[in-house]
């Protein structure tokens, strides 16, 4: 298989992640970030019934689970979390005509986040478990940890959502965590000083 991918993308680290994880080889051919070449829900799940991985659960219920926190993690959360606050703040082709346009986009972005945040923390994670479906990690960690972690490019520590924080932490606990986010840890560094709207 070829990723086409940027060792920062948020698309592409999820699926580099399953790879490093998993002794996955795949051939890697760099893009421009902006470009958004790689669709990485399709490919967690492809990969994982290629290699039948255990990351990605046979059983129909549990399956599905899967699917519906990764599907919500694309058409709800990334939308505003990332599209409508962190995104506008960090490129130029996501700034909008006006500042005041911009400006209301961010406002915009920084409510719905909020609103999204909390139901991860509450619903998707809850005090219970320490992953998304529950306490076996799957491609939906894989996915969700890499869409969620770009908040920390702005600043983002997700001290008011402590399920969130715990998650994460397991995530980063992964053996190839810190080689894989490593540019994207640079980012995070590069950016520190910065002053951006966050949650």
């Amino acid at each position: 298989m070829k990723l086409y991918m940027h060792p920062a993308s948020t698309g592409a680290r999820a699926v580099r992640l399953l790879n490093a994880e998993y002794g996955i080889a795949c051939d890697e051919e760099l893009v421009d970030i902006t470009t958004g070449a790689t669709e990485t829900s399709a490919i967690l799940k492809y990969l994982a019934d290629k290699y039948d991985l255990p990351v990605y659960p046979k059983e129909l219920k549990k399956r599905a689970r899967v699917n519906e926190v990764m599907d919500w993690m694309n058409t709800q959360f990334y939308r505003d979390f990332g599209y409508g606050l962190v995104y506008p703040q960090l490129f130029p082709h996501h700034k909008r005509r006006s500042d005041e346009a911009h400006g209301g986009c961010v406002e915009w972005g920084q409510a719905g986040a909020r609103k999204w945040l909390q139901v991860l923390n509450d619903f998707w994670i809850g005090s219970n478990h320490g992953y998304l479906t529950g306490n076996e990690l799957t491609i939906a960690d894989y996915f969700g940890a890499c869409v969620v972690s770009i908040g920390e490019i702005i600043g983002c520590d997700f001290a008011d959502y402590p399920n969130i924080q715990r998650w994460l932490g397991n995530m980063k606990q992964l053996k190839s965590w810190g080689r894989i986010n490593e540019m994207f840890n640079g980012f995070v560094a590069m950016n520190k000083s910065r002053e951006f709207v966050r949650v």
